[in-house]
């Protein structure tokens, strides 16, 4: 008896310690099925329903184990075994941890039981199929009456299937789709799609794929953000949402007027909550574009928009890029040239007036021009005609005439440039010109004879007159209202949400920046009289090689560095050619060992005034003469743009200010923040994103212009009295005539000079400063010439266009006079050499003042 109990024992405690293992496993069991479940996203409802089931399961499962068992082992219903043997009193199904033995293969530490219950149900959706006409109503007053885009039929067509699958039967009456349909529009915004939306680009895709993984129910979850593409970081949010947001990921507690803020914005990071004391400096905010990092970007014709470039860059491109590089660039001048009011046609016309020539007829404002391509010649003999092309020399070596459907000769002898004397016009510029069609009498179709549509058209072109496309403004561009853009933003026109720079798009981060500017930079400035820290010193031509311009710079040093420290100048630009000859291809005396030594001796003067060097931002554009180009160029003209100088020869430069930044860490406590940036030929800098834009280019433009210009005969006889009624014509005032006019910024003279005595306009540098930038800013590109005398790398013409229009742009050409000149808006700065030619112990360089925006010449003797 005794043994049949021993053995019924060992029984049932065996039976027991199974019973709670196989408990325990499918407790725990449960728990991974359920998450799996929630992982893979399946019904919340129906996998809490299972769980339950498959516990309850368990359960049944383990009583009747347990009961059988205990029958057996206990006929007479009396418990024979100690206390230590007895079922434990909470069952093993609701047990969360799982036993640790080996033999189950089970986890020592336990595992935190998932709770089902935590996950929300999931609102079930009805999918519908609806129509997109139905939608079409709907999409217009959101997409073209509140956001300004045009939608096609292959983009609503996605849209409605995306929102009849997503919102079911309530996309009407609980106001989904209309939410659906506003997130999109504005994502469609912060990526710069364009004003088409477009269903067969993948940004739409994007864009409702994002907005798939944020939506339940139909509705939009606020705890979830919408994935943007232009974003910037944030601080930590608030009202549960997740920490360091972007703001381009717009939650959807956010209001219109704060959604609107948010889109188009990239690499500037804002922080809302950020204290002022961390933005007193506003070098926070200055950023220096390079050549190759910038967008590149072209125009396209269809969709009247920018579209980036998806080819790779390379060096050496495919030759159908060389194409493409002045196809952009005329229909860039022609779209810009189309928004002008000279040539857009009234709608209702009372009278025709005889269009009379005169030395205005580019400008009248009465009459509407209208642009006739070359290849519409044909057969027109004797008509007259305003064209639009490229100046071209021919094989034959004759003045031709080019745009995208043909070319032809022209004929300028008769020709009167618009105006006198006022721009130059070479081979390479796009120009405009008004004159008659002749056929040639012989009725060949020009060079070998093949005329027609992409080739010479036969005959020639006389022209009267010749001028260039006029300029456009940069608000005007961007789509701005108000006095100097600081108005409101304007509900169409203009690329205002193109991102030109990669810095944000005007009207997304535009006012936001401007306040921060007002806060920062306007303020000090108009109490210091000039002077604070909203200063950019530009130097030009600083030439190492010459012992006598680094006593030059220690005198301008000097003066900035006797300055307090809150009115030190936030950047100071250094412009090339470092040295005087290309000695990097054994120009001059000397090599690669020399010009280190040149850059050597440069460190040693900064090092003298280490609170310039903790305190601001040095900036170095190269030359011609720098290296590594002209080891290759010997000093001709290298392909633009082209890199900074190396960093192997500029060391000691760096470690000057990494020096002076550990003093004031030592002194003050507080590390400085000063540094020095080689950037690319040409740059920009970017101030408060594209708030301000600065165009930095280094170049021998004047001298280059005078050789390649065509010289026209009717201006020989009159240029003395063209001068003199130019003399007499006052500066622009606020309200300009309707003709552009070039207004000059240079500093004015003494107020006790009498005013019959001051002729600025009869000035011969300042003429030339102004023949300078009409040329340029018409042109609307950094080299207006071929690419024969200027070489260019193709894949990168973006970085050289000068559209829209920069708000000041250093044009650093020692051939020409220092200057500072406006002209439609855009302040062109040349600081000249540091030198001052003719002029012993006399340094020259300009201050620019970023809140007036204009730019002073200045001088010291040393």
């Amino acid at each position: 008896m005794k043994s049949y109990d021993g053995h019924l024992f060992e029984k049932r405690e065996e039976s027991e310690r199974v019973c709670d293992r196989l408990g325990a496993l499918q407790a725990w069991l449960a728990g991974v099925v359920d998450a799996l479940y929630a992982r893979t996203r399946k019904d919340a409802s129906s996998s809490r329903v299972g769980s339950e089931i498959f516990g309850r399961q368990q359960n049944t499962n383990n009583d009747f184990m347990r009961n059988e068992i205990m029958s057996k082992a206990q006929p007479n219903g009396k418990p024979r075994a100690a206390a230590i043997f007895k079922l434990p009193e909470t069952p093993a199904s609701n047990n969360p941890i799982p036993s640790s033995s080996p033999a189950f293969a089970t986890p020592v530490h336990p595992i935190r039981p998932f709770n089902p219950a935590a996950i929300a149900p999931k609102a079930s959706i009805l999918p519908v199929l609806l129509p997109p006409a139905t939608l079409r109503p709907l999409a217009f007053r959101t997409f073209t009456k509140k956001h300004s885009l045009t939608i096609t039929s292959s983009a609503l067509q996605i849209i409605a299937t995306f929102i009849g699958r997503h919102c079911g039967t309530g996309w009407r009456e609980e106001g989904l789709a209309e939410k659906v349909l506003e997130e999109v529009a504005k994502s469609w915004k912060s990526r710069n799609g364009g004003v088409i939306v477009d269903g067969d680009r993948s940004e739409l895709k994007d864009i409702l794929k994002n907005l798939e993984g944020s939506m339940v129910g139909g509705r939009i979850v606020s705890s979830r953000e919408l994935s943007r593409q232009n974003s910037l970081v944030l601080g930590s949010s608030q009202g549960g949402e997740v920490s360091h947001t972007r703001l381009g990921l717009r939650p959807i507690s956010l209001g219109r007027e704060d959604s609107q803020s948010s889109l188009g914005l990239s690499h500037l990071e804002v922080e809302d909550g950020e204290d002022e004391d961390d933005l007193k400096d506003p070098r926070k905010w200055l950023k220096v574009i390079d050549a190759f990092e910038q967008p590149r970007l072209l125009y396209n014709v269809g969709k009247k928009h920018f579209d980036r470039d998806p080819s790779k860059p390379s060096l050496l491109p495919q030759p159908s890029h060389k194409t493409q590089l002045f196809r952009n660039r005329y229909n860039l001048i022609q779209q810009r040239l189309l928004r002008n009011e000279s040539f857009q046609a009234p709608t209702f016309e009372t009278t025709k007036t005889s269009q009379k020539r005169s030395s205005s007829s580019l400008e009248t404002p009465q009459q509407a021009y209208k642009l006739t391509p070359i290849a519409n010649l044909l057969g027109r003999n004797g008509t007259t005609h305003m064209l639009l092309g490229l100046l071209t020399i021919s094989p034959t070596g004759n003045l031709a005439i080019n745009d995208l459907t043909g070319s032809i000769a022209l004929d300028l002898t008769h020709a009167k440039p618009i105006p006198e004397d006022g721009a130059w016009f070479a081979p390479g510029m796009i120009v405009l010109v008004d004159g008659t069609y002749e056929e040639d009498d012989n009725n060949a179709g020009g060079l070998g004879g093949s005329g027609g549509i992409g080739g010479t058209i036969g005959g020639k072109f006389i022209g009267f007159f010749i001028g260039g496309p006029p300029c456009e403004r940069r608000q005007t561009t961007l789509g701005l209202t108000g006095k100097g853009g600081d108005g409101d933003i304007a509900a169409g026109g203009g690329f205002g949400w193109v991102d030109f720079l990669g810095v944000g798009s005007e009207r997304a981060v535009g006012s936001k920046m401007r306040k921060i500017e007002q806060r920062l930079i306007r303020a000090p400035i108009d109490s210091l009289d000039g002077g604070g820290r909203g200063r950019l010193v530009i130097i030009g031509e600083v030439n190492l090689d010459q012992p006598r311009t680094l006593q030059a710079l220690k005198k301008l040093f000097g003066l900035y560095a006797a300055e307090s420290e809150e009115d030190t100048p936030m950047t100071f630009i250094l412009t090339g050619n470092f040295v005087q000859h290309a000695i990097m291809a054994r120009g001059g005396s000397g090599g690669s060992i020399e010009y280190k030594e040149y850059f050597d001796g440069l460190a040693s003067t900064l090092s003298e005034y280490p609170t310039l060097l903790q305190s601001s931002t040095f900036i170095f554009v190269p030359g011609d003469n720098d290296g590594w180009a002209s080891s290759f160029s010997a000093g001709a003209a290298t392909a633009l743009p082209r890199k900074a100088v190396p960093e192997m020869f500029t060391s000691r430069i760096k470690r000057a200010f990494t020096t002076a930044n550990a003093e004031a860490e030592k002194e003050k406590g507080v590390k400085g923040d000063g540094e020095a940036i080689w950037t690319t030929n040409p740059s920009r800098l970017s101030l408060f994103g594209p708030t301000h834009e600065i165009i930095l280019f280094r170049d021998n433009m004047t001298s280059r212009l005078r050789r390649t210009a065509i010289k026209f005969s009717s201006s020989q006889p009159e240029t003395t009295e063209e001068d003199v009624e130019m003399g007499n014509i006052p500066p622009p005032t606020a309200s300009p005539p309707p003709e552009p006019e070039v207004d000059s910024a240079s500093s004015p003279p003494p107020d006790n000079t009498p005013p019959e005595v001051i002729t600025p306009l009869t000035d011969p540098d300042l003429l030339t400063s102004r023949k300078l930038v009409k040329t340029l800013l018409d042109q609307g590109t950094l080299t207006p010439f071929p690419l024969t005398h200027r070489p260019v790398l193709w894949d990168y013409t973006s970085a050289l266009q000068i559209y829209p229009l920069p708000t000041a742009m250093v044009l650093a050409d020692p051939d020409a006079p220092a200057f500072c000149v406006t002209y439609e808006g855009c302040h062109v700065i040349n600081p000249g050499s540091v030198i001052a030619p003719g002029r012993r112990g006399v340094a020259k360089w300009v201050e620019y003042g970023i809140s007036r925006g204009v730019g002073k010449v200045r001088e010291c003797t040393f």
